[in-house]
């Protein structure tokens, strides 16, 4: 059993890292899926969001049932981790494109809920004065595990088969370390069941801000992460030719992993200053980000450059302050849940923005669309300026 907390929150990172790999195996392996195949867009489109709807029904799951805070979290993440891995193996074995894998890769997203809103259950058990810092490592590894597919791949080659097997063998040994790890000392178990707890999500003032913030700021996150790069070819083709789709890939995870790395200092900052604070301008910064790349679309390239990774890198690490602000609020017993709640509430509204993104943008255009990604930043500095506020008050 890992004794320190340096060790545990350094374990919890990796698991993290490890397991989330899991998500975005379906996209980095679509190209040969559909080489092998020849499944069609739609089905192309079903692998990537079943992992979504799946993470937000587990999301759901766990919260109404308190799992995360009624049993011990690191058993609840060791055996998310191990269904998430087993569930990828059963790609190999099953028809391409099919229904089963369809539902496979839900499972997976079912799976991932106990991964993801549970490591931060455990994670905020090991601190108060630095949760800021604490979760916005484990955002940090998220972000980092999300991107790790498109590695695996790499590694991989033509053979999709071999991405598949060592993304879930990651998730197998993240379900091992879970079961090394410790509980910190202020970890709190619920004594019962209580679905009515997620009602403070309403009830309680600010905690509905954080609430508000988190929605405002996934509003904007998860349409960037997906449809950034195919907006970037589109700029790069003309004064680039061939090399668009190469230059676009660069700047998407240069952009992507420059927020990821942020996540920590702005948690450092966060316990200093105030957790609402630093996501407050973090928002203001990626809603001006958002405008800015929207006008320079048809502008020059190298603005349109500078603004997405501006963009990319104040996107990401408010994201951790809005669940600490919820650990804080919340009774110690029930954070686990309204985390979860949280999350699922977000992805439930990113799966809405992500397919829909397509359909704005043939009716709008680029330029309007990305620009209009400011509106939930918006939203989420005002309840960020309402909750400090009411917390001074």
């Amino acid at each position: 059993m890992i004794q320190s907390k340096a060790a545990n929150v350094a374990t919890l990172a990796l698991i993290e890292v490890l397991a989330m790999s899991l998500w975005f195996v379906s996209a980095a392996i679509l190209p040969e899926l559909v080489a092998e195949s020849g499944i069609s867009e739609a089905r192309a489109a079903a692998l990537s969001s079943a992992v979504q709807i799946g993470f937000v029904a587990g999301a759901l799951g766990f919260a109404l049932h308190g799992t995360a805070d009624r049993f011990d979290p690191r058993k609840v993440l060791g055996a998310s981790a191990f269904i998430g891995g087993l569930a990828g193996l059963c790609l190999l074995i099953t028809p391409v494109g099919g229904n089963i894998q369809i539902l496979l890769r839900g499972i997976t997203g079912a799976a991932l809920a106990g991964v993801y809103p549970v490591g931060m259950k455990i994670i905020v058990g090991w601190g108060t004065k630095d949760r800021g810092l604490l979760i916005g490592l484990v955002v940090a590894a998220l972000t980092l595990g999300s991107a790790l597919p498109h590695l695996l791949s790499i590694l991989g080659g033509p053979n999709w088969q071999v991405t598949v097997v060592l993304a879930s063998s990651l998730a197998f040994a993240a379900g091992i370390l879970a079961l090394l790890t410790g509980l910190g000392p202020y970890h709190a178990r619920a004594a019962r069941l209580d679905p009515s707890a997620l009602t403070m999500a309403w009830t309680n003032l600010q905690i509905r801000l954080a609430y508000i913030g988190y929605l405002g700021h996934m509003w904007e996150l998860y349409v960037f992460w997906a449809w950034i790069s195919a907006a970037a070819v589109i700029v790069f083709a003309p004064e680039f030719g061939p090399e668009a789709g190469r230059l676009a890939s660069i700047l998407t995870f240069s952009a992507i992993a420059l927020g990821g790395l942020l996540c920590v200092p702005a948690g450092w900052f966060a316990d200093s200053i105030g957790k609402a604070r630093v996501a407050r301008y973090a928002m203001m910064i990626s809603g001006i980000a958002a405008v800015v790349t929207g006008f320079a679309f048809n502008g020059p390239v190298w603005l349109f450059v500078i603004a997405v990774l501006l963009w990319g890198a104040s996107i990401i690490p408010d994201s951790a302050q809005f669940s600490a602000l919820v650990a804080d609020l919340a009774p110690p017993e029930r954070a686990g849940s309204l985390m979860t709640f949280q999350t699922a509430l977000g992805f439930t509204l990113t799966f809405f923005t992500v397919q829909l993104l397509p359909f704005a943008v043939s009716l709008l255009g680029w330029p309007l669309v990305l620009a209009s990604l400011a509106i939930g930043p918006a939203i989420g500095v005002e309840a960020m300026r309402r909750l400090i506020e009411s917390r001074l008050g």
